[in-house]
């Protein structure tokens, strides 16, 4: 789908890039000793840091300097893009999302999950049927949800999806706009949709040393209505507003905070995916999987994960269109780099 048209864990607490600085938004409780975070999310002012083994630090050096020298040659960055639009097509049925009962439910006519892998709502706890325009995008050690944002006629989908595959983690990736993605989160008091609740338990900025744009931190409560006997979901909403639509931010620092905060502790295995939105959940989505998947797999000591290509070929085969420009691309390049960069840093800190 090229170029398509849319249509309608050491502690360390005293250097200052290794905090997250908060600050209170709104009149939402943000204490975090009314209610944590679970202890897998590191997203606190004082977060576990980031020590490599003997090991990791190997597996990062060798990827830093094969990162470092792709860098240097862009254009052979642009051939490695065009590679990926030239590799066979493979057509899959998207048969669900374009029924008649269900095509109101799609930002965008073109986008739509394929129906071997895409999210099915269970049973008939919503009155849409099971249909949500979301696909299941994993890999050997990554699990995401990679989703549009919501419509209006889509909230308590959206919802009820989290609450059945237990997500512990929603990444939006794009302002709040009514053509782009539709205001699903914001709630000071208990705001229904549907059969689903959902309250906000406190609301942080997470703002970078080394950016003048931030993070907005959400832990919400989301229950069905009074009468189920399920206990609630806690879910961490991460908002990232500043990364342009088919482009990339200005630099890669908010994007390596929530890297910070979500990969470099082990979840329960018990937890869903990761619930990961734009607007249409393919360009920015894709950007940010492929920097997350490539940085666990590193670090795992796969090294596999080089190939950014087959990475995202992968992605493509799960959602078609994932990383949609050249820009993004190389935005996972520069955004990996970095991250090597400070973890091999810290690892000198800490053996000096």
């Amino acid at each position: 789908m090229a170029n398509t048209k849319r249509t309608q864990v050491d502690c360390d607490v005293d250097g200052d890039n290794d905090v997250i600085k908060f600050q209170k938004l709104g009149n939402v409780d943000s204490s975090p000793s009314e209610q944590a975070l679970p202890e897998f999310l590191a997203f606190s002012p004082r977060r576990p840091r980031v020590v490599l083994t003997a090991d990791q630090y190997k597996y990062c050096s060798q990827a830093l300097k094969f990162f470092k020298d792709k860098l240097q040659n862009p254009g052979q960055i642009s051939l490695e893009f065009d590679e990926l639009y030239e590799q066979a097509v493979i057509e899959k049925s998207c048969s669900v999302g374009l029924s008649s009962a269900n095509w109101r439910k799609n930002r965008y006519d073109e986008i739509l999950p394929f129906d071997e892998n895409r999210v099915v709502l269970k049973g008939s706890s919503t009155r849409g049927g099971d249909y949500i325009n979301a696909s299941f995008v994993t890999t050997s050690l990554s699990r995401f949800i990679a989703t549009q944002g919501p419509l209006p006629n889509t909230y308590e989908d959206f919802w009820e999806m989290v609450i059945q595959y237990q997500c512990p983690v929603v990444i939006m990736l794009t302002r709040l706009d009514t053509g782009k993605c539709g205001d699903y989160f914001r709630a000071e008091d208990e705001r229904e949709f549907g059969n689903v609740c959902i309250v906000t338990k406190w609301i942080r900025s997470s703002e970078s040393s080394e950016s003048n744009s931030s993070l907005v931190l959400r832990l919400l409560e989301v229950r069905r209505k009074a009468g189920s006997e399920e206990p609630p979901v806690s879910v961490l909403h991460v908002h990232y507003p500043e990364w342009p639509d088919h482009g990339v931010p200005s630099d890669t620092s908010d994007v390596r905070e929530m890297l910070k905060g979500l990969i470099y502790q082990v979840a329960p295995p018990e937890l869903g995916p990761v619930v990961v939105h734009c607007s249409a959940g393919i360009g920015r989505t894709g950007t940010y999987c492929t920097i997350h998947d490539t940085m666990k797999r590193i670090l795992s000591g796969d090294m596999s994960a080089l190939d950014l290509v087959g990475t995202i070929a992968t992605f493509r085969s799960q959602r078609d269109g994932m990383v949609e420009t050249l820009k993004q691309y190389r935005f996972c390049y520069s955004a990996i780099v970095d991250e090597l960069e400070d973890l091999i840093s810290n690892h000198g800190d800490e053996n000096n």
